[in-house]
């Protein structure tokens, strides 16, 4: 039994696959297997039930992928702790960021980030919340910026700052002859929301007191897959949205024929979040990360203390 063969294994239960799992482990299907089920041979167990069609992981197998998964964490944690000696920042990074967060956010850090540790490898990647936290579990990423709060007791989270929503309109919106925007305005507002999965909605229903999404009427299917696009929508006359404190100083949310108006109602904002495996071993890194972020927000979003 060595390392390889674990990290072997553990791929396979993530991909539930041999052919993905050899192509992420940069070996023939052949060579995987055959050492898979030597490991299985050598701890007298069957792992994985093997189909023409399907992989199943087997309930004991689930424990040994699951214990697995420690061994390889451990592991890395000596190579990290070696290199950490020196800078925390020096090992890669693996950041999954909301997309609705990353490029309004990264755009500040990275050039900070770089000129502070320049040996820094800040690997980023853009998923939905739900794939985030998942990949999260899965040691595929090292930490998540998130908007939602998280109760999995496998995850720790690291509160960084809260950001209000901002109304957009168009000028010419019957919302323009409003000197100030109330709760009711927005209940009755032809609101654009993203499309399903994207935590931004969710938190745009609750603002507005919406319990469910429209499902019938002009609204109905007018979904967009990101900010910007929802923003186009805007403009174009559409309707009306929230957007984020961050987004504000986007091109798009500075079109001329659009009007943003504060809320200035309670619970309007989000809080934004680094989630991390209560097991990763740098913490450090995280904290030094978040320092960094910190210190390079704009004004128009509040640190948490």
């Amino acid at each position: 039994m060595n390392l390889r063969d674990l990290k072997y294994l553990v791929t396979v239960a993530n991909t539930g696959h041999f052919g993905h799992a050899a192509e992420r482990c940069f070996v023939s299907q052949p060579t995987l297997s055959g050492q898979i089920k030597k490991l299985e041979e050598e701890l007298g167990i069957t792992v994985f039930e093997r189909t023409k069609r399907s992989v199943e992981i087997t309930p004991l197998g689930d424990a040994i992928v699951t214990q697995a998964k420690r061994v390889l964490e451990q592991a890395d944690i000596l190579h990290q702790l070696a290199q950490s000696n020196q800078d925390p920042l020096v090992a890669p990074l693996r950041m999954g960021v909301i997309p609705t967060l990353s490029p309004y956010l990264m755009p500040l850090i990275l050039k900070p980030l770089k000129n502070q540790y320049p040996q820094t490898k800040l690997v980023i990647t853009e998923e939905l919340t739900d794939t985030l936290l998942l990949r999260l579990g899965k040691h595929e990423i090292d930490a998540a910026l998130i908007a939602t709060p998280v109760e999995e007791p496998e995850f720790e989270s690291i509160a960084l700052f809260d950001e209000p929503f901002w109304l957009i309109h168009p000028k010419n919106h019957a919302l323009a002859a409003k000197k100030k925007i109330i709760q009711a305005d927005l209940n009755s507002a032809d609101l654009l929301l993203l499309a399903e999965g994207h935590c931004l909605a969710e938190q745009t229903m609750q603002i507005c007191h919406m319990q469910e999404r429209d499902v019938q009427g002009d609204m109905a299917d007018l979904r967009a897959a990101s900010l910007e696009t929802l923003l186009q929508m805007v403009a174009a006359g559409f309707g009306t949205t929230l957007i984020p404190a961050l987004a504000m100083k986007t091109a798009s949310a500075r079109d001329e024929s659009l009007i943003t108006r504060e809320l200035q109602f309670p619970d309007t904002y989000r809080r934004i979040s680094l989630v991390y495996r209560r097991t990763f071993p740098r913490r450090q890194a995280l904290e030094l990360f978040s320092k960094l972020v910190l210190k390079n927000l704009p004004d128009n979003v509040q640190p948490c203390p």
